[in-house]
Formats: structure tokens, C-alpha cells, sequence
């Protein structure tokens, strides 16, 4: 959590009573989404990656449009770096954090218990991971970048959110009272509760800069997140909702306590319309956890989590190796030696993100994801207080930076109470979070200072960086080695 602490030395001292400059956004004063070729690519890589809307659609899964789209960022951010922040982004702690839970990644390959099942998994998903993070860190110069990447998370709530309502089917299982969402794509029905409840604080943070038809959009997504959130039948999904609706309360500032109830009733209204048979019952087994599956069964929670823990003291240093824990099970777990007397042997996941981290990349891999899941929820709080109170009412650009530091925590304290219930700790949206969060830092820098992206005038973000990035640097190096060429000349 050191590193949490200097995150708020990104505003200068004392500039927090300073003017701010220019404002970004229309010459109405109004944000808007930024469509330049690479914002536009990772857009819409953004969409694929959190709704998986394109598995619905066969033809379209086939061409690899996720894929696709990485390329060609790429390969465009490589011949225009213009269009990427002067900021080294490995200065900021999340992406330092990131950067730390890679190499942590690569170094259980060789120590864990299975080399080619970890390698594999960096191989073909963990690095993908990674790399779309940082495209999408080092992708944000000023404000209406950010703004255009949460509309994208937000809009991937808003498909998930039409199909768990008209498309994916519900059914009731036979260790639950509920009726539930099945047949679902890359998510269960858990999964998914973890993506809305960081949806939801950032669809009320652009519902405090957008207006007229864009907001009743909004509030359209709001409630869909809410039916959803009732559909899915999921304890550790409720208990998130209840953590962003009280923390919504307590956190937020700029929104009036009567506009703060008035949205918690409504998404609480929706959910109660949107609860299928049997979810209050499912909601009321919390109280009485002793009584439940998770508590006794060898494939329970409880038991999941004591053998996790175990594996954590067998391999303190390095872990099982990422993706390896479910191998464990069915190797050197201990329920290996009653699996003849109580029925076939089950490679179970660890259903906590936390243990996941833990058991897969020992202690240090503990460390370093939690740090960057609670320095997530305490860094932008501290920032805010950097920030002018003026901003509370400027611009729709200082309203959504000021705005994005009390819902950046309310999305975090989603992930961190529905990611306890679920193996997420590899996924995307917690990386995304930690490369919209570098990027807040930046966007707020940016605005403090008044440099646009295409002004020109990159001193300031130069000077903030401490280096440019690697082209730049190179691109000064070839300009100085021919200027002492054409003097040698003379």
C-alpha cells in the first residue's frame, strides 16, 4: 500500500486553489467521445472483452474480432504515437502493480506444480490480459479519453444486461430455492454480477455529466443492471449491491443525499420487480450460513478455502502457478484420499479471487493484487482531496474528473465484495479499472494544466512523465545524432 501513498503527489501542492485551464469537451462546454481511428479500435475491443457479445453471434466469433482489433490498435498506436500520452505510465503505481502480477505470473510457471498448464494459460489469455490493460493505460491523455472508455464498459453492462433479460434462460438448480440465469456464455451467473457492480457506479458517474436523451439511455442501463443483478440469483452479488448502495451514501460528494436515495430506491425497485421465484429466500440463507452446502460439503466454500490456505503454506513463495489451482485438486489435495469413499473426485476452482491470487502466486501474488484492489478503492478518495471544490460545479469536464473520484471506489468495493465469491483474480475488469484509474491520474494532470493532446505543447506532461515514451526518446536520440552530423559537416 506504499505505493498508494504517492498517488496523490500527481496534482502539484498547492495547486488545488489554482485557476483551472482550458476546459476539454464541445464548445458547449459538454464532453464527447473521441473517434479517432485508436480510441475507436479499443472501443470497441473494450465492448467484445467485458459483454462477450460477439460468442452470441457465430459468424462473427469465428473471424477473432477480439483479436483483430488488438492488432490493428497496435499497429496504429505503433505508427502514430501522437495519439498516445507522453506519460510512463509504469510511473503510476496500478500499472506498476500490473507490471508486478506479470512477472509474479512468469515466475510461478517455473516453481509451481505444473509448468505447461501455467504457461499455457499466460500464453493464450493471461498476457492478453495484460496487454489490453496497458493499451488502454497508455491510450488516455485528457479527459474525454476516459470518459470515452467508461461509456464503453458501460455500454457492455447495457448488452449484458438485454441479454440476461431476453435471451439467456433461467432455471433452478438443485442446491438453490431460486430461479436463476443459465446457459450463459464466458460468465456464470455469478461472473456477471461482478462485471454490473462495477457497471453500475460508472453508469451513475456519466449520468452526472449527460443530459436529455443520453441520460434516460443511462437510466435505462441502471435499471437493467438492477433486474440483472435479481436474475442472476446470486448471494455474493446482493451482498455486492448492498456494499455500493452503502458506500454510495457515505462516498459520493456533488450529489445531493436526496438524489443518492432517490437512485438507491429506484435500483433497488428494479430489483425487487426483477426477482424471479425463490430469490428472496436464496437472500434470506445469508443470515444462517452454518445451515448452507458451502459450509459443510467437501466441495463447499469453507472447505475450498481451508485447503487453498494449505496450499498457500506448501508453497509460500511462488504459489501453485497461475491457473493451476483447480490441477491441485484432483493432485495434492487432501480430499485425494477419501474420494473413493465419498463419491468421485472434483477439480474444483477456488470461488475467491483473493485465495485465487494467494494459492496460485503465494503470498507475494497476495500482497500485490490485494494492494492493487484496495489502493484502487483509497487512491482516487485521496486524490479528491486534492482536487478544487470549484469542480463540483465547473465544467462538465471537472465535474466528471471530480465525479470519477467518488464512483472509481464505489466501482472497486463491487469488484473487491463480489470477486470474494468468484475466481476473478485473472479476468479483465479489475485490470481495466487499474488502466482507467492511471488514466484519471493523467486526465487530471491534464487538466490542471490545460495541455491538449493535439496543442502541441507537451512540456507538461513531459515533465510529468519523467520520460517520454520509447519513440519519442528514440525520435530524439536520431534528431541529436544528425544535428552533430550536419555540424561535422560544416
Amino acid at each position: 500500500m506504499s505505493a498508494v501513498a504517492g498517488a496523490s503527489n500527481l496534482t502539484a501542492p498547492g495547486v488545488a486553489a489554482s485557476a483551472s485551464g482550458p476546459r476539454f469537451g464541445t464548445a458547449a462546454g459538454r464532453l464527447a467521445l473521441v473517434r479517432d481511428p485508436l480510441r475507436v479500435s479499443l472501443f470497441v475491443l473494450t465492448i467484445l472483452t467485458i459483454s462477450r457479445v460477439h460468442e452470441h453471434y457465430h459468424v462473427l466469433e469465428k473471424s477473432r474480432p477480439a483479436l483483430l482489433l488488438v492488432i490493428a490498435s497496435i499497429g496504429y498506436a505503433y505508427l502514430n504515437p501522437r495519439y498516445l500520452t507522453r506519460t510512463n505510465v509504469l510511473r503510476l503505481w496500478p500499472m506498476r502493480l500490473i507490471a508486478a502480477l506479470g512477472v509474479l505470473a512468469c515466475g510461478s510457471v517455473a516453481f509451481g506444480i505444473s509448468l505447461g498448464g501455467s504457461a499455457l494459460f499466460i500464453l493464450n489469455s493471461y498476457v492478453k490480459t495484460l496487454a489490453y490493460a496497458f493499451l488502454i493505460a497508455v491510450s488516455i491523455r485528457h479527459v474525454r479519453d476516459l470518459f470515452t472508455f467508461v461509456w464503453a464498459y458501460v455500454i457492455s453492462c447495457g448488452i449484458l444486461a438485454f441479454f440476461s433479460i431476453f435471451v439467456f434462460g433461467i432455471h433452478k438448480s438443485s442446491n438453490s430455492y431460486v430461479t436463476r440465469l443459465a446457459n450463459l456464455y464466458t460468465y456464470d451467473s455469478n461472473d456477471l454480477c461482478v462485471v454490473m457492480m462495477v457497471g453500475l457506479p460508472l453508469t451513475l458517474l456519466l449520468l452526472t455529466v449527460e443530459r436529455s436523451a443520453k441520460r434516460w439511455f443511462l437510466l435505462l442501463i441502471l435499471a437493467g443492471i438492477s433486474v440483472t443483478m435479481a436474475r442472476s440469483g446470486s448471494r455474493g452479488g446482493f451482498l455486492g449491491f448492498i456494499a455500493v448502495g452503502v458506500a454510495g451514501l457515505i462516498l459520493v460528494k456533488g450529489v445531493s443525499p436526496a438524489r443518492r436515495l432517490a437512485v438507491l430506491a429506484a435500483a433497488v425497485f428494479a430489483l425487487a420487480v426483477g426477482a424471479p421465484p425463490g430469490y428472496w429466500e436464496q437472500m434470506r440463507t445469508i443470515l444462517s450460513p452454518k445451515d448452507d452446502y458451502n459450509y459443510s460439503d467437501r466441495e463447499g466454500r469453507k472447505a475450498v478455502m481451508e485447503r487453498g490456505i494449505g496450499y498457500m503454506s506448501q508453497y509460500p513463495a511462488f504459489g501453485l502457478g497461475i491457473d493451476n489451482f483447480a490441477r491441485a485438486e484432483c493432485t495434492i489435495s487432501p480430499k485425494i484420499a477419501s474420494s473413493q469413499l465419498n463419491g468421485p473426485l472434483r477439480c474444483t476452482a477456488p470461488h475467491n479471487s483473493y485465495l485465487q491470487a494467494g494459492a496460485e502466486l503465494g503470498f507475494p501474488g497476495l500482497l500485490v493484487w490485494a494492494s492493487l484492489v484496495m489502493g484502487a478503492i483509497v487512491a482516487p478518495l485521496r486524490l479528491r482531496r486534492r482536487l478544487p471544490r470549484s469542480w463540483l460545479r465547473g465544467s462538465a469536464a471537472e465535474r466528471f474528473i471530480y465525479g470519477a473520484t467518488s464512483f472509481f471506489p464505489l466501482a472497486m468495493i463491487g469488484f473487491a465484495v463480489t470477486s470474494f465469491f468468484v475466481s476473478f483474480a485473472w479476468m479483465d475488469p479489475v485490470y481495466l479499472m487499474a488502466a482507467l484509474l492511471t488514466g484519471l491520474y493523467v486526465a487530471a494532470r491534464a487538466q490542471f494544466e490545460g495541455v491538449t493532446p493535439d496543442s502541441g505543447d507537451h512540456s507538461s506532461q513531459t515533465a510529468l512523465s519523467g520520460v517520454a515514451g520509447w519513440r519519442v526518446r528514440q525520435s530524439e536520440w536520431r534528431a541529436s545524432i544528425t544535428a552533430k552530423a550536419t555540424r561535422s559537416t560544416r
